[in-house]
């Protein structure tokens, strides 16, 4: 059994762990050995790290070491503790593990969330406020809501109605659409931007997309460890 540590160096009795820094994933070589593969970060890091990974032919399961202010990936899998995983695994124990689905707009991955109406906002404000006692955790994040909650009560209704702006959550898939809010991803959905240099939102990056047209469409899955 291969195990793979990205992000941070961890050791256990009885396991053979490999650890790297996510920036030189794209130097590392044979990924494809790895059975499991640990991804130590926040949804930022999960989402870029499976930007590089999620094609390879022979798919590693992923393990979840959630260590970022939301950790939203984390929580709707219930990330059990990296140390149960690793003490099933030392006693050649098989973790469950579940589905996650993944999706693409134009050449970007992510998991749950996209869009450039008030999340876009809100993470620029957030990254503003990333300093001091404020670097870690999520009182960034909460600061951010409540600074922006006027511009968000008058812009949303406004943004909802509005072809060039988007917004997509899929947790609340419950809501599956609201105007440009939606819950889950079509098949295929093209969103003209009527711009040829946008920034996105997503899973809590801020990303460049050059091109005017967004094309949203499902990209398969990877297996994720839960509880």
């Amino acid at each position: 059994m291969r195990i793979l540590s990205i992000g941070k160096t961890l050791r256990y009795d009885g396991l053979a762990i490999d650890s790297i820094d996510a920036a030189s994933l794209h130097e590392y070589q044979n990924i494809e050995w790895y059975d499991y593969i640990i991804i130590n970060g926040g949804d930022g890091t999960i989402r870029r790290v499976l930007t590089q990974l999620h094609t390879l032919e022979k798919q590693p399961v992923f393990i979840l070491n959630p260590t970022g202010s939301f950790n939203v990936v984390a929580k709707i899998h219930r990330a059990p503790n990296i140390e149960t995983v690793l003490a099933m695994l030392a006693n050649g124990e098989k973790p469950t593990t579940q589905k996650h689905h993944i999706f693409r707009i134009n050449d970007q991955l992510f998991l749950f969330s996209a869009g450039n109406m008030g999340d876009l906002q809100h993470i620029f404000l957030s990254e503003t406020l990333r300093f001091g006692w404020l670097k870690h955790g999520i009182a960034k994040y909460i600061l951010a809501v409540i600074f922006l909650l006027p511009a968000h009560l008058c812009m949303t209704p406004f943004m909802l109605a509005s072809k060039t702006r988007f917004f997509i959550f899929t947790p609340a898939r419950f809501l599956k659409k609201l105007g440009s809010f939606y819950g889950e991803v079509p098949k295929e959905l093209v969103i003209d931007l009527e711009n040829d240099y946008n920034m996105l939102e997503l899973d809590g990056d801020i990303v460049t997309v050059h091109g005017r047209h967004l094309h949203i469409a499902q990209a398969g899955n990877i297996r994720v460890v839960t509880r």
